[in-house]
């Protein structure tokens, strides 16, 4: 069937459901840089390039789906992190966003630290060659056998996140012969404007030790009484996908609250304080994130003024950007299988991946931009929705998005922003391959985490 055979979907606004869309943007060819990584452009044939390689050879020599991350991208980033929070500070990528060695071989070159919260990520960290001491290990519930790793490699901080875990790590790093530099993570009653299953300061959730009715504080008092901790600060993350400032303010005030308490009960000024990460990126046009100079310079104001009304010496300030640095620099390359009109309703396109690459849109109700990016099109603009492969009605890549009326099976598009949580979060349900993800920079490409294969899958089946 040629594409103009197509029957069209519902195309006027005064004919189309409710959903979470805008109006047609002017021009479905444009692309809009807030949501693509820095390299990206369409070159003089309408082709989305990235790095200078064209969708269309990589999606031949890489099949789809397939994650592309723009490498220039990533180190300018991280960079710009770095930069923007200077030598008295501290920035830990956070490793559960997307991890794998390349990405800890460019957080090294970068100068960032890195943040990690499992055995698997500490082993990649390690494999890599990150330091240890710029290593910090986090989580809820670290196995007798994580931390023991974590204190023999001698790990620069572990993060406590509950009463039994410092009597735990204190008498592992005893019987090591350690003394295991920490931080407490606290719940500071802070609500974060995010989705209800990523907003982590109220109390009512599995992080941290809440603040109210004094926990933290007897938190402090144990953790300063064991021989095997070095105490050295607080730590308090409120949530993700977070655009809004205030929550931090509040979220620090809190914090040098204690820090204060704990200078007038026991004699000691805490060092460091640690604010998590959580900012947000744009996936769609509609989201506005701040730069990383603007957030670096807002955190050291409240901190430090904080800090001076409490008449306490400003600690070491520390983030943990994950998504902030890598969301924006990746891609999903898919290719189109089938398109199915509902008169009245929107048109339905199925790509060859699904929840399996990304499981954001089913789990948080996430919001993603989408592009056709093997060739331009001046066709009118349609309401779709971008689904998956697998057996869910709830598997759904992009809810409503405006796309040309002549898309047709064999067309690429291209999802942006996805580089975080993706394949970090990808699964083998249906018994689906993840798939890999690609470094494109300078017009070379190479692949970083390789496409699984059906011999992967079999290999784990030993019944």
């Amino acid at each position: 069937m040629s594409r103009s055979a197509h029957p069209a979907g519902p195309r006027h606004a005064d004919v189309l459901p409710e959903g979470h869309y805008s109006a047609p943007p002017a021009d479905l060819n444009a692309l809009d840089p807030k949501v693509w990584a820095q390299t990206v452009r369409r070159d003089e044939h309408g082709v989305l390039t990235v790095g200078g390689i064209d969708v269309k050879q990589l999606a031949e020599e890489f099949g789809t789906p397939a994650y592309f991350l723009d490498e220039d991208d990533f180190r300018a980033r991280a960079r710009a992190w770095r930069t923007a929070f200077g030598d008295d500070a501290d920035v830990f990528y956070a490793g559960k966003a997307f991890l794998s060695r390349a990405v800890v071989r460019w957080l090294h070159e970068e100068g960032l630290n890195l943040d990690v919260c499992s055995g698997g990520e500490l082993a990649t960290a390690l494999s890599a060659g990150m330091p240890a001491e710029r290593i910090a290990f986090h989580g809820n519930n670290k196995s007798t056998g994580e931390i023991r790793r974590a204190v023999e490699a001698g790990v620069g901080r572990i993060v406590l996140d509950s009463f039994q875990e410092i009597v735990r790590v204190a008498h592992i790093a005893q019987e090591l012969g350690r003394r295991q530099r920490v931080q407490i993570r606290i719940t500071v009653g802070v609500e974060a404007h995010t989705h209800e299953f990523i907003a982590t300061a109220h109390e009512d959730q599995k992080f941290g030790i809440p603040l109210a009715g004094g926990q933290a504080a007897e938190a402090v008092r144990r953790a300063l009484q064991l021989d095997g901790l070095e105490l050295i600060g607080i730590h308090s993350h409120i949530g993700s996908q977070i655009f809004d400032m205030s929550g931090f303010e509040v979220a620090a005030h809190r914090v040098v609250g204690l820090l204060r308490e704990i200078r007038d009960e026991h004699g000691v000024e805490l060092p460091e304080i640690d604010l998590g990460g959580g900012l947000g990126i744009a996936y769609t046009s509609d989201d506005d994130p701040r730069e990383p100079h603007e957030i670096a310079k807002a955190l050291t104001e409240i901190v430090t003024r904080e800090c001076e009304s409490a008449r306490l010496r400003t600690p070491r300030i520390s983030v943990e950007p994950g998504r902030a640095i890598v969301g924006p620099t990746a891609f999903t390359l898919y290719e189109v299988g089938t398109v199915k009109p509902l008169d009245g309703l929107r048109t339905y396109v199925s790509v060859d991946g699904g929840m399996s690459d990304n499981i954001r849109t089913a789990l948080y109700d996430a919001e993603y931009s989408v592009s056709l990016v093997s060739r331009p099109s001046d066709a009118e603009p349609v309401l779709c929705r971008v689904v998956g492969k697998h057996c869910e009605s709830g598997d759904i890549v992009v809810k409503d998005a405006f796309l040309p009326g002549d898309l047709a099976p064999g067309d690429l598009l291209a999802v942006p922003a996805t580089g975080a949580y993706c394949r970090s979060m990808a699964s083998n349900y249906n018994h689906v391959l993840r798939p890999p993800v690609v470094a494109v920079r300078d017009g070379e490409a190479r692949v970083i985490v390789r496409r699984e294969t059906e011999e992967d899958l079999l290999r784990l089946d030993v019944g």
